[in-house]
């Protein structure tokens, strides 16, 4: 497959769901008093973070492999990250974080930067190996 094709998936649907689903679980939770404790690890609220907004990019980039529409994903999800945390600092309940700010960006541009490899096409992958 050439990077800037679209790979036929048959469940697309299903992907977009389960897609949309993780970036509502990502803005309930980030808004959330009191969200689930993170494990008690070095850094462990700033690695999930990352690996929460690389999740995210990384679903979506599986699915759109146009680059200007892994662009536009790349950007609304920096925004997103930026905005939750904005939102934090408004609610008077949780903190704003410029460090969180960073750890969510990073989490993108990794994944962004994954997925110019054949790490594209997992979904597509595994629609083909499980499903023929």
């Amino acid at each position: 497959m050439k990077e800037n094709l679209q790979p036929l998936l048959r469940f697309r649907k299903l992907w977009l769901g389960i897609g949309w689903s993780l970036v509502i679980a990502v803005i309930v939770l980030s808004l959330m008093s009191s969200p689930p404790m993170i494990p008690s690890i070095d850094y462990g609220d700033k690695i999930s973070h990352v690996v929460a907004y690389l999740v995210l990019m990384g679903w979506f980039a599986q699915i759109y492999h146009a680059p200007r529409l892994r662009l536009y994903y790349m950007i609304g999800f920096i925004l997103l990250g930026i905005l939750l945390e904005i939102l934090q600092g408004l609610g008077g309940i949780r903190q704003m974080d410029w460090v969180d700010m960073l750890a969510n960006s990073i989490g993108v541009l990794v994944a962004w930067q994954l997925t110019k490899t054949r790490l594209a096409y997992v979904l597509a992958y595994f629609e083909q190996k499980c499903c023929g």
